[in-house]
């Protein structure tokens, strides 16, 4: 897996530490946990997106862009990171936020990361719940043409075969220092949603040969999309490594049981899992992706499955929106 085939502008803190999480594993009676911490990932808070944008940024430099056009949630972690990556480049920054949850919430609204967006300079524009979204990123672009500028196109999440190069190299990151420390792996939970990151992984791990199964759990699509998207991503990342043959169906899996009433929504079990990792081992989760993973997580040890296993959880970030959901988490903290 050569990587220097492609343009990179890099700026992120790697690699992230591979923790153990022996308080978490205890409280759960199994399997053993450990974190790969892609929240310390270092662009404006870190997060899973800050390795696909090394990537998109280096084809954007290269095409001469000066305009990064992005979507996302309301409160989302990849818009932020990439207004913060537009900024380190002297790029402007076009967002589109959708409005996926329906709450007239003040802080949900204006603070987390929609401060963050346009604290960095971003410039928000929003469109109701189920949007074309790719029409309204090419009606931007667009736009951005009109007025003589040179916009680059990232989609929801930076979820492309260019943007999931970042978890094929987090792939054979993480399998280096698990041989260093003389760490088996028995499979690597992530939280599933716009598919890069899980897609980057499979694809990555096929790549280097490395016998892991990933194991998704999903935030808001259905099971059978949801795979099938992520394995359409991760022969598509394998394709673009010169390796797309080694990408089989069985290798992606998702588990969509824990997205609950829908995308962005908590309930008592996305509380639980922010408490017990917050107190066990001071990692912060986000209700609407790491939250949801660890829900599952949380309920399958409870279950017995993976016992005797050793469990890698990559941990995506998503703690700089936790203040928009300040007037949702009240009431759940004790």
């Amino acid at each position: 897996m050569h990587l220097a085939r492609f343009p990179r502008a890099r700026f992120a803190h790697l690699p992230t530490p591979l923790e153990p999480m022996p308080r978490l594993s205890q409280a759960l009676g199994g399997p053993t946990l450990w974190v790969k911490r892609d929240d310390c990932t270092g662009l404006a808070g870190g997060g899973n997106k800050t390795r696909k944008l090394e990537f998109l940024l280096g084809e954007a430099l290269q095409a001469g862009a000066d305009t990064l056009v992005t979507q996302g949630a309301v409160q989302s972690n990849h818009v932020r990171q990439t207004a913060a990556a537009a900024a380190r480049f002297g790029l402007a920054c076009e967002i589109i936020l959708e409005t996926r949850v329906a709450t007239q919430a003040e802080d949900y609204n204006l603070s987390g990361n929609v401060l963050l967006d346009r604290l960095l300079g971003g410039r928000l524009r929003r469109v109701p719940a189920g949007s074309d979204m790719n029409a309204a990123l090419e009606a931007v672009a667009d736009e951005v043409r009109a007025r003589g500028g040179r916009p680059y196109v990232i989609p929801g999440g930076g979820s492309n075969a260019v943007g999931a190069l970042g978890y094929a190299e987090c792939a054979r990151e993480l399998v280096a220092q698990a041989d260093a420390l003389g760490l088996k792996i028995d499979r690597i939970v992530t939280a599933t949603g716009s598919a890069g990151t899980h897609a980057g992984l499979v694809a990555g791990l096929a790549v280097i040969g490395a016998d892991i199964p990933v194991h998704g759990f999903g935030v808001r699509a259905p099971k059978d999309r949801q795979e099938a998207n992520v394995h359409a991503l991760a022969e598509a990342t394998a394709d673009l490594l010169g390796q797309g043959d080694r990408v089989r169906r069985d290798m992606t899996v998702a588990d969509c049981d824990y997205v609950g009433e829908g995308y962005g929504i908590a309930d008592e079990g996305v509380f639980e899992a922010l408490r017990l990792a917050a107190r066990t081992e001071g990692l912060l989760l986000d209700p609407v992706y790491t939250g949801k993973a660890i829900k599952g997580l949380i309920d399958y040890a409870r279950r017995g499955r993976w016992a005797g296993e050793t469990v890698v959880f990559l941990h995506t970030g998503g703690a700089q929106g936790l203040a928009g959901y300040t007037s949702i988490l009240e009431g759940h903290l004790e």
